[in-house]
């Protein structure tokens, strides 16, 4: 990843690495999404974990993260005779863009005060009065 935002805009970038820029994805937690994304019907961990060929624990902790940034749900399935399991499936994709768009409002805005920080800082000093004067 470029260290700096220049570099950034000029890095040639895929709609996929957004996953990363906004939410610090892994490799892994971007598998599990477009096997989410390609899956017919939401999946349990166990399925998940088989499908990216990784242990049940690694999965499980990558659903975390996707969960925790808002890229997937989590349901509950009910057994007739009782108890239940969770089954994962992708968030809406107009929502997660929604949140991303909204991500990066507050960021804009939050740069822009830096900025204007920066711009008054430095301005007061060019203002200050020497001790010549």
């Amino acid at each position: 990843m470029p260290d700096s935002m220049t570099e950034q805009l000029q890095q040639d970038m895929v709609c996929e690495g957004l996953l990363e820029c906004f939410h610090g994805l892994k490799q892994l937690d971007k598998e599990i999404f477009k096997t989410l994304v390609d899956a017919e019907d939401p999946l349990t961990v166990d399925e998940i974990a088989a499908a990216v060929d990784r242990e049940r624990s690694t999965a499980y902790r990558a659903v975390q993260r996707l969960l925790q940034a808002g890229f997937i749900q989590k349901e509950q399935v009910n057994y007739d005779q009782g108890g239940y399991y969770h089954v994962y499936k992708p968030t809406d994709p107009s929502k997660i863009a929604d949140d991303m768009q909204r991500l990066l409002n507050d960021w804009y805005a939050k740069m822009g005060q830096l900025i204007q920080e920066f711009e008054r800082k430095y301005e007061e000093t060019e203002a200050a009065p020497s001790a010549e004067s």
